[in-house]
């Protein structure tokens, strides 16, 4: 379930600066020097469709139903929003704050891009889009550039990535699960 953070806890996240230089790369290309995603992928047909699926990245469902526990200073993104999304059990779990640095809020696009806080174990940009095309295809897709900002990150090597892929698809299903969830055009 998203939890509100303490006002405390947000004003400090908020006065911290992002921790990688190249803020807003995502909406272009990528920086050198970073490990790259990209994935586009249909997951719905039609408005309906659209806006099911814009409603579980705006308010935290995609990262909750990805197996993340997520922290929120607001329930429904919008820029400035700090998080701290936790994954793991127990007290091996890692936590990671971030912070919305834009927001997409066309007729046929919604989503957000945030970039990671100190204390992430990465260093880095991800932004999460879902658009209409022209037949009225409905595609999620992601962008992320990223590098390891922590020792264990770093150690970690091989098994980090394929841990940031594993969390692409599961973002992947939930986003694709909450479109279809609600009729598509026939």
């Amino acid at each position: 379930m998203v939890e509100l953070l303490a006002p405390e806890v947000s004003d400090g996240l908020r006065a911290q600066s992002l921790t990688y230089a190249e803020v807003g790369a995502t909406a272009g290309l990528p920086p050198a020097g970073y490990f790259h995603q990209h994935l586009s992928s249909p997951v719905g047909y039609g408005p309906d469709q659209l806006v099911a699926a814009a409603d579980c990245l705006l308010r935290w469902q995609m990262h909750e139903r990805a197996g993340l526990r997520p922290r929120v200073s607001d329930v429904e993104v919008q820029e400035g929003t700090v998080a701290v999304l936790r994954m793991g059990l127990g007290p091996v779990g890692l936590q990671a704050p971030v912070r919305v640095v834009r927001v997409v809020d066309e007729p046929t696009r919604r989503g957000f891009t945030y970039g990671t806080l100190p204390g992430h174990p990465e260093r880095g940009e991800e932004s999460f889009v879902v658009e209409m095309a022209p037949d009225s295809t409905v595609f999620f897709r992601l962008v992320a550039f990223s590098q390891p900002a922590r020792w264990y990150t770093v150690v970690a090597g091989p098994v980090a990535r394929a841990a940031q892929l594993v969390a692409t698809e599961r973002y992947l299903a939930a986003v694709r699960d909450a479109a279809q969830s609600v009729p598509g055009l026939a």
